[in-house]
C-alpha cells in the first residue's frame, strides 16, 4: 500500500493514512449446509424428506446432468465442492429407506440440494487486529510478514472473523497478500474440557444444584465428550429421584457447546480461514475480535484473541487461543470482569499474572487479572470518560504494545453525534493500573469520506503493531472498509508524557 502525504489529524502528531481500503467482497462465499424448513407438511412429511424423495425419483442420466450442471457452476468457487456435498448429505441420510443403495452421483446431488452459499462478507468489512505472522521465513532484511484479523458481516448481519496476510517494509508500509478465490470453515473437533473450570462455567449459567454435584463429582479432572455424554445419560436415567435432571442436562449441554476446538485443512491458506458460529452464545454472530501474540514466562509463543459473542439478545465475551492460526480452541470467559464487550489482553504475563483490559462497567477501562487467562477477578478503574470527545463511553482498540516508555493502550472514545475517534494513553510498565500519560484530544477521527458507511462516524480498530518505529494501525471507517494509519512511535510517546 501507498502512503499518503502527512495527514494533520492531531496539532502535534503527524498521521500517515493510505490511499487505498480494504473492502468488502460479495464473492467470498461459504457452502453451508441448507436445510429448507423442517416444519410439517400434509401427511406428516417434512420438507427436507420431501426434497430427498423427488431426487430419488429422478433417472440417473438425469441426476448425472444435474451434477453436472452444478458442479460446473460452482467447482471454481469452493475447494473440494464434492467433498461438501458428501458432508451434507450424510445430514440427511437418515432420510432414506433402509433398502435403498444409492450412487455416489446421486449422493451428491442430495447433497447439492441441501447446501447454500453464504457471501461472509456481503454486508461489511470492518474492525481489525493486526499481530506477527508465526512464520517469518523467506524475507528481506527490514520485512515482517503479519496476520490481520477482520469482523466479517453477511446476510442477517451475521458475524464472522476473516484473516488476511501481507508483509510490511521500511516505515511501516503494508503489501497485502492475495486471500485467493476460496473461503473455507473450520471442522470442529471435540475439546478436552478441565472439570472446575468447566463447573465455573455452569455456577455463573444457573444456580449450583444436586444434580450439577453429582455430574461434576462423577467427571474425571480432564474429560471429553465420550466422558460426558456417558455421565448426562446417567443423570437422564435417573429423572424419576431426580426431577430437575433434563434441566440441568440442557445446562451441562449448553456449557460444553460453548467450548469447542476447531481445525482448518492443511491445504487451506490462512487468508481462506473463517471462524464462523458454532456455539449458542454465538448465533449472531462472532464480534471484534483483538488478537495478541503471547509470550509466556517460559519462552512459548501462542497467540489470544478475546471476542464478543452475540446471540441475538446477550453478549458475552469469549477467548480464541492458537500456536499457528489453523487448529484453534474457542472458550468461554468467567468471572467478575468478563461481563462486557472489549476485553484485551496484555501480551505477557505481569507479577505471574495473565492482565486484560476490560470495560466491565460498560463505559469506562479497566485492568483485571487471572491465574489462567479464563477466569477474570475484579476490575480496576484507570481511565473514565473525561474529555468532550469521549463522554459516552471510551474503551480500547486492542491489546497494549509495550514501549520503554510504558504500555501504550490505544483508546476510542464516544462523543456528540456518537462520533467514535481514538486517543491514547500510557500505562506503568510494573503497574498498569497507573497511568503516566493520555492524549487530551484524539489522534484519530473520522474525516471525509470516512464519515460515510454501514455505521457512519466511526473509525475503531481492534489491534495494531510497531515495526520500523513505526505504529502501523489498522482501522475500520464507518464500519464500510478498512483504512491503514502510520504514526511514528517516538512522536506519540512524546506528545503522551507531554504536560
Amino acid at each position: 500500500m501507498r502512503v499518503d502525504d502527512l495527514v494533520a489529524r492531531h496539532a502535534t502528531i503527524p498521521v500517515r493514512t493510505s490511499p487505498y481500503a480494504i473492502r468488502a467482497d460479495p464473492r467470498r462465499v461459504l457452502a453451508r449446509l441448507l436445510v429448507a424448513g423442517d416444519e410439517m407438511m400434509v401427511g406428516g412429511e417434512s420438507r427436507a424428506a420431501l426434497v430427498v424423495k423427488r431426487v430419488l425419483a429422478l433417472s440417473e442420466p438425469a441426476a448425472a446432468a444435474a451434477l453436472d450442471e452444478v458442479t460446473e457452476a460452482f467447482s471454481s468457487r469452493h475447494r473440494d465442492l464434492h467433498g461438501l456435498f458428501d458432508q451434507h448429505f450424510l445430514v440427511v441420510a437418515h432420510r432414506l429407506p433402509k433398502d435403498v443403495e444409492l450412487s455416489s452421483t446421486r449422493r451428491r446431488l442430495i447433497g447439492a440440494y441441501f447446501t447454500q452459499e453464504y457471501a461472509v462478507e456481503a454486508a461489511a468489512l470492518f474492525n481489525p487486529s493486526i499481530v506477527l505472522h508465526p512464520d517469518q521465513d523467506g524475507l528481506n532484511p527490514g520485512q515482517a510478514r503479519f496476520v490481520m484479523s477482520l469482523r466479517a458481516v453477511g446476510e442477517g448481519h451475521r458475524s464472522s472473523i476473516e484473516f488476511r496476510t501481507g508483509v510490511m517494509g521500511a516505515g511501516g508500509t503494508i503489501a497485502l497478500d492475495d486471500p485467493g478465490p476460496y473461503v473455507v470453515a473450520g471442522t470442529p473437533v471435540d475439546p478436552v474440557f478441565d472439570r472446575a473450570l468447566f463447573q465455573r462455567a455452569l455456577d455463573e449459567l444457573t444456580a449450583h444444584s444436586e444434580d450439577m454435584a453429582f455430574v461434576i463429582e462423577t467427571l474425571p479432572r480432564s474429560f471429553g465428550r465420550v466422558e460426558l455424554d456417558q455421565v448426562l445419560a446417567l443423570l437422564r436415567s435417573h429423572q424419576v429421584t431426580r426431577p430437575s435432571a433434563l434441566l440441568t442436562s440442557a445446562h451441562i449441554e449448553l456449557v460444553a457447546s460453548c467450548n469447542y476446538d476447531i481445525e482448518f485443512p492443511l491445504n487451506s491458506a490462512l487468508a481462506e480461514r473463517v471462524l464462523w458460529p458454532q456455539s449458542p452464545t454465538e448465533t449472531n454472530g462472532m464480534e471484534d475480535a483483538r488478537f495478541v501474540k503471547f509470550i509466556d514466562d517460559d519462552g512459548t509463543t501462542r497467540y489470544y484473541g478475546t471476542y464478543t459473542a452475540f446471540d441475538g439478545s446477550h453478549i458475552a465475551p469469549q477467548l480464541i487461543e492458537t500456536r499457528d492460526f489453523r487448529v484453534f480452541r474457542v472458550s468461554q470467559l468467567t468471572g467478575p470482569s468478563a461481563k462486557n464487550k472489549g476485553m484485551a489482553l496484555f501480551p505477557r504475563r505481569i507479577d505471574g499474572s495473565f492482565v486484560a483490559l476490560t470495560r466491565s462497567d460498560r463505559e469506562s477501562i479497566g485492568i483485571a487479572t487471572s491465574d489462567n487467562a479464563l477466569v477474570w477477578g475484579e476490575s480496576t478503574i484507570v481511565q473514565s470518560p473525561l474529555e468532550p470527545w469521549e463522554l459516552i463511553q471510551i474503551g480500547n482498540c486492542g491489546s497494549p504494545i509495550e514501549t520503554p516508555e510504558g504500555w501504550l493502550v490505544l483508546t476510542h472514545g464516544v462523543g456528540p453525534m456518537r462520533v467514535y475517534s481514538m486517543g491514547a494513553v500510557l500505562l506503568d510498565l510494573h503497574d498498569p493500573c497507573r497511568v503516566i500519560g493520555r492524549l487530551r484530544r484524539p489522534w484519530l477521527a473520522p474525516t471525509g469520506a470516512e464519515r460515510d458507511g454501514y455505521v457512519p462516524n466511526v473509525v475503531y480498530s481492534c489491534g495494531a503493531l510497531v515495526h520500523d518505529d513505526t505504529l502501523v494501525v489498522p482501522y475500520g471507517s464507518s464500519d464500510a472498509a478498512v483504512g491503514i494509519a502510520y504514526v511514528a512511535l517516538p512522536e506519540l510517546l512524546a506528545a503522551l508524557r507531554s504536560p
